[in-house]
């Protein structure tokens, strides 16, 4: 409990979870640095971060994140600052010989059309789905560099592959936010405004797995205390639903009673995401706790109670 411990992104919808946990657990040495102390796209600015702080372990959440309608509008962004942040943080952790760097990745690493579970082994058959796929090597290529430090460094880094997080503290900005809190904030204001329908993007036949976020943050911790292998792991949580039948139980706890639309001339994504997360649970124990409608209800409510103190309905 004495190690020190860095935690990029420490500010942001993960990270909040992660740091309390990790305070709940009896860790006392634990940094959160800001974009605005540090910009971790510069080696000159990482430098100085681990030069100032010497931690024992680094947790790399920092991430620029967002939607389909996001990552197709910045396509180019997403790549580069995903990638040089990953980059320069494991070169230099390297070089200041940090005890251990866990990389955090994304499911959108997985080619477009991958079998269902998705397993580790099948990371590198195919391409990513198109609309994210800059987003998802940028990412990829830090199991690669983690991958080639071990091997040539003996340099103990660690990627894990987190399924679609939801849970209070989420962004609800419709630009960036992902699929649940961008439904849940559409059927909100369509519900305050007495709108008589809510237009969403695709077919909704697309399905995707979620993991509620503290279940993740466990996870994470997990690998940090236990886990020192270069093999990618999988944190998902085994539920799998389809995008049309989660907006309608969304729009049924906010009770909605107009009309679902969905606009086919707008993309999907991927068809199916659910991973297989054996090898989580064989390496450091962890399974997921939070059922779906627990955890989806909660943030709701959470979202509810930020509405009414704020009146924004954008968070």
């Amino acid at each position: 409990m004495n190690k020190k411990i860095l935690v990029t992104g420490g500010h942001g919808f993960l990270g909040t979870h992660l740091i309390r946990k990790l305070k709940d657990r009896g860790y006392k040495n634990i940094f959160t640095p800001t974009s605005e102390e540090y910009d971790l796209r510069e080696k000159e600015s990482i430098a100085r971060l681990l030069n100032i702080t010497k931690p024992d372990t680094i947790i790399h959440l920092a991430a620029r994140v967002g939607g389909i309608g996001a990552n197709m509008k910045y396509p180019g962004k997403f790549f580069y600052e995903n990638l040089i942040m990953g980059v320069e943080l494991i070169e230099q952790a390297r070089l200041q010989n940090i005890e251990k760097f866990v990389a955090i990745g994304t499911v959108c690493a997985y080619p477009k059309f991958t079998p269902v579970p998705f397993k580790e082994e099948n990371l590198w058959n195919g391409y990513p789905e198109e609309t994210n796929a800059p987003y998802g090597l940028a990412k990829k290529m830090l199991l690669v560099q983690s991958q080639a430090y071990r091997q040539q460094y003996n340099f103990n880094s660690v990627f894990l592959l987190p399924v679609n997080l939801y849970g209070p503290g989420d962004s609800f900005d419709l630009e960036n936010s992902h699929v649940i809190p961008a439904l849940i904030r559409k059927f909100f204001e369509a519900k305050r405004d007495n709108k008589t329908k809510v237009v969403l993007w695709g077919t909704g036949n697309a399905s995707r797995e979620f993991l509620y976020v503290e279940d993740c943050a466990e996870a994470i911790i997990l690998a940090a205390e236990k886990y020192n292998k270069s093999d990618p792991v999988n944190i998902g949580s085994g539920f799998e639903i389809k995008i049309k039948d989660l907006a309608e139980k969304i729009s049924d706890i906010i009770k909605f009673k107009g009309k679902i639309i969905w606009d086919r001339s707008k993309p999907d994504g991927q068809p199916r995401r659910s991973l297989d997360t054996t090898r989580a649970k064989k390496e450091f124990g962890f399974e997921a706790k939070t059922s779906f409608d627990t955890g989806l209800r909660k943030t709701i409510e959470w979202y509810k109670k930020i509405i009414e103190k704020t009146g924004e309905s954008k968070i």
